[in-house]
């Protein structure tokens, strides 16, 4: 059953990662529902740019700060929703024993808070605690197929070890917490050079660039557009009864690489050309949500096509790319002294 109280009653919540790309989407929602949110970023991959917006706001407050410090003093909250991690791999591949870190260390402490606070919590897992799946569809109840010592392990196994602790208290009585498993989302605000597929080919055809596709582009992602997926987790957050098992958000239409690439081709009008290169280490082949249960228990599934999701995602890509100079992408981020770090083929 879910409840229509914290539709109506302003709530105090707090959003770990609320100036990143899903999280300053989630906070400008709640902001817009008349609750007060605390929006708490180190901003390592967050911007304030993402909620400049809201800042005026007697509703919102902005804290950088990090996770791991567990320093929340005087802060007294209803809610807390963790989606405080990098999220592509070129981003928690730059410091994996921090991504670690913001899963387990970070999440205790968050859950630590929402314990002192009597206050429910929502953990942003993913579905790359599937690993490179050999179940397809991937349901709830699958383990997964994750590879614990390679390079993308830092962020698979401290998902996974955060959804132990979850569970962990929730059995215990301690806090009522909730997981989601958010496959591929995408939409405005995602950073141009944070390797993800979207991100890449987009930037690439609007600059003119060669599109990279890395394999044969016969493996699959489902997209999800950022609005279907942030009503997904407002809508678990808010049941009265936490489900027993972690829910999967994501959008169950399944498209290869190379479709991808077509489309945005023929959306932004780009004549350039596509490449290949070696697939990188531990890419899962196919992902797709079995999102049954969120039907069940949320009544939610998505409602935005991939075509009407890229029209303004490529509009914010072409913004960004007119205000920085030459319009040209930044390499940082797939780069830290000494090391290549491979961008994702499907992310």
């Amino acid at each position: 059953m879910r409840t229509k109280q914290t539709e109506k009653t302003p709530l105090r919540i707090l959003v770990a990662g609320g100036a990143g790309f899903l999280g300053s989407h989630l906070c400008e929602r709640l902001v817009g529902e008349g609750h007060h949110v605390f929006c708490l970023d180190n901003l390592q991959t967050g911007k304030r740019e993402n909620v400049a917006p809201l800042i005026k706001s007697n509703r919102f407050s902005f804290l950088q700060q990090d996770i791991c410090d567990g320093e929340f003093d005087g802060i007294e909250v209803d809610q807390i929703f963790n989606l405080a991690c990098p999220a592509s791999p070129p981003r928690y591949q730059a410091d994996p024993v921090h991504t670690m870190m913001t899963s387990v260390v970070g999440t205790g402490h968050l859950l630590d808070l929402a314990e002192r606070c009597n206050a429910t919590l929502l953990q942003a897992s993913t579905s790359e605690i599937y690993g490179d799946p050999e179940q397809h569809p991937q349901k709830e109840d699958y383990w997964g197929n994750v590879n614990p010592t390679g390079p993308r392990a830092c962020y698979d196994e401290g998902k996974r070890a955060a959804e132990t602790l979850c569970f962990d208290y929730l059995r215990a009585g301690r806090v009522q917490t909730r997981v989601a498993r958010i496959f591929n989302t995408y939409g405005p605000r995602m950073q141009p050079d944070d390797g993800r597929i979207i991100s890449n080919l987009t930037s690439q055809a609007l600059a003119g660039e060669d599109l990279t596709i890395y394999g044969s582009g016969e493996q699959t992602r489902s997209f999800c557009y950022v609005s279907d997926l942030i009503e997904g987790l407002v809508s678990l957050a808010r049941l009265r009864k936490a489900p027993e098992g972690p829910v999967n958000l994501g959008n169950p239409g399944e498209f290869t690489i190379n479709k991808l690439a077509e489309l945005v081709l023929k959306m932004t009008g780009s004549q350039s050309e596509i490449i290949r290169m070696p697939l990188p280490v531990d890419d899962p082949k196919r992902r797709r949500p079995d999102i049954s249960r969120a039907k069940k228990h949320l009544g939610w599934e998505p409602r935005v096509p991939l075509e009407e999701g890229l029209r303004p995602t490529i509009e914010w890509f072409a913004a960004q790319a007119k205000s920085k100079p030459n319009g040209r992408r930044s390499s940082s981020a797939a780069r830290i002294p000494g090391k290549s770090i491979a961008l994702e083929s499907g992310a």
